[in-house]
């Protein structure tokens, strides 16, 4: 998960420990996302 962390951009842009704490989660949200989007819905068929 680290590797697609750092695909985001290796820095944070902030300087204020409060917004380096809210860009940290807007990338988390932004791979749970993408996580959610890969994995497949099963449904039982007959």
């Amino acid at each position: 998960r680290m590797h697609c962390m750092k695909l985001l951009g290796q820095r944070l842009m902030a300087r204020d420990p409060d917004r380096q704490v809210a860009e940290l989660q807007v990338r988390v949200a932004v791979m749970n996302g993408f996580t959610a989007l890969g994995i497949p819905v099963t449904e039982a068929i007959g």
